[in-house]
């Protein structure tokens, strides 16, 4: 056989493999994925592949649960307790500096989709427009970096906005009652969800503020160091499965929107059904493929964390993700 012969016949190989979903073993294998918070839109890719059978043709029985109690997500997945779990950027980042044993495997949002929102009429346009106001604090780190620089950028000055710990609450009835008049939320959701109950909001998007404060992913996929070493065929499947959810739900945004109402019928379906149109461009966005990262993004938001102060040293932003899991780019099938 000619050297020729024997490269065509690999790429041949090659372009099977990556056409035919990853499975994980010969006999259905069940992993524990763990959702950051109540299924919402965000997760829509990973009922989609539950309910298409992309699960099943991977030899994976999946069990989706909701966290519980005070254990962060990430720790439990770092224990093994989890095999998967959906994280954000951030959290993960703090994780990571304490030495945690995980690792981002899928951007499940290409872009930072959150900002900060008013009620509509408190004359909040830009960033500066916070000073003089009280915002929700939910007791992260990265709050006041982030509102220092944002406002610092549109010539603000972050010490003229009041924080108030609030906790993990629902940020719109506190708004509403006036109890404080900003806070940090995801459009998607709890924009949406203002629109749906007509509540009118004026946002300042992180995305329209790239130049004060980096982007970042959130949410993310993660798994552990532990089920990438013994267990990579299984993360492989998983990852790809949960991928074709995604890509599916980006070209079928109402469809998938009736596939996670009818797995969580207790959503509310015109939040559930305006997100989902709206989240089928941010999914993917400008990424080759569901679930690209990359280290610019990685080092960048590091860099930001060191440099205010909030972390001591940057992480090794290159153990941090990988895109090993994912299937190929369309192009290079």
């Amino acid at each position: 056989m000619s050297h020729k012969t024997k490269v065509l016949g690999l790429a041949l190989l090659l372009a099977a493999l990556w056409a035919s979903p990853a499975a994980a073993q010969d006999e259905p294998t069940t992993v524990t994925l763990m959702l950051d918070w109540s299924p919402n839109t965000n997760h829509t890719g990973i009922y989609v592949a539950e309910a298409n059978g992309y699960f099943e043709e991977a030899n994976l029985v999946v069990e989706i649960v909701e966290p519980s109690g005070d254990i962060p997500v990430e720790q439990i997945v770092a224990s093994g307790t989890a095999d998967f779990g959906v994280s954000f950027q951030e959290w993960m980042t703090f994780s990571l500096a304490e030495g945690m044993p995980i690792m981002s495997v899928a951007a499940i949002i290409q872009h930072n989709t959150s900002g900060f929102a008013a009620l509509a009429g408190r004359g909040v346009e830009t960033p500066r427009d916070l000073e003089g106001l009280t915002y929700a604090s939910f007791g992260s780190a990265i709050e006041r970096p982030v509102l220092d620089l944002l406002m610092s950028c549109d010539g603000g000055d972050v010490d003229k906005l009041a924080f108030v710990d609030v906790g993990f609450v629902d940020a719109l009835p506190l708004l509403e009652t006036g109890r404080v008049d900003v806070a940090w939320i995801f459009y998607a959701w709890d924009g949406i969800r203002a629109e749906v109950q007509g509540i009118e909001l004026d946002m300042v998007m992180l995305q329209d503020y790239l130049d004060c404060v980096p982007d970042y992913y959130t949410p993310v996929l993660i798994t552990g160091q532990a089920m990438i070493e013994e267990q990579p065929d299984v993360v492989r499947a998983f990852v790809q499965a949960v991928s074709r959810g995604y890509e599916w739900a980006i070209e079928h945004p109402e469809e998938a929107a009736d596939i996670l109402l009818e797995a969580v019928p207790e959503l509310d379906e015109d939040l559930v059904k305006q997100s989902q149109l709206w989240l089928a461009d941010q999914y993917r966005a400008d990424a080759p493929r569901w679930g690209e990262q990359s280290l610019e993004v990685w080092e960048a938001f590091t860099g930001f964390l060191v440099d205010n102060g909030v972390l001591e040293a940057p992480i090794d932003n290159e153990a941090a993700f990988t895109n090993e899991f994912l299937p190929p780019p369309e192009d290079a099938e």
